[in-house]
């Protein structure tokens, strides 16, 4: 097991672009989701793994992570999954001693960007680049599970404007 501490940021330009230093194409589904845990699958070109993740709300998670071969991830992601799938391209950007992993969403949650970091510790400090936009870790409307099952697109053009803004609350973005 794998305690996951991470944060997750709305993000508010493509400041980040310039920075990116690799991208991944990602597609990944849902197996289950309870309140206990989610299952996941995922792809990337050559790859496969499964995971599970406790659903606790907060920045640290327990997480198992298993890779498998990608044409049994890919089975399992036509065969299993009921709903909708989750495809983005994921960027690797270093900033100061970290490095955000920024998705850029595609399908039924294009134009949604969120950046994500991962911590050694709850309270660990970092630098914080100036195209974040406001923090959406204890946000579930931005877990991708929950995407998954109300995409981005769904969403009421204030809220999808606010998110593109990097604003939380459509009140927040004006």
């Amino acid at each position: 097991m794998n305690l996951e501490i991470e944060r997750k940021f709305l993000v508010r330009n493509d400041g980040w672009r310039i920075r990116a230093i690799g991208r991944e194409q990602l597609r990944q589904g849902y197996l289950a989701n309870t309140t206990a845990c989610s299952i996941r699958v995922r792809t990337a070109p050559g790859r496969g793994w499964v995971s599970i993740k406790g659903m606790q709300p907060g920045r640290a998670r327990p997480e198992f992570e298993y890779a498998i071969p990608e044409s049994d991830a890919t089975e399992m992601l036509s065969t299993f999954v009921d709903g909708s799938f989750i495809d983005k391209i994921r960027y690797r950007v270093p900033f100061g001693r970290h490095q955000f992993e920024v998705d850029e969403f595609q399908g039924s949650n294009a134009g949604l960007v969120l950046a994500e970091i991962e911590l050694a510790s709850v309270d660990e400090e970092f630098q914080r680049p100036d195209w974040l936009g406001d923090e959406v870790t204890d946000d579930t409307r931005f877990y991708n599970f929950r995407l998954a099952s109300e995409p981005f697109n769904a969403w009421t053009e204030p809220r999808r404007r606010a998110a593109r803004m990097g604003r939380c609350s459509a009140e927040e973005a004006g």
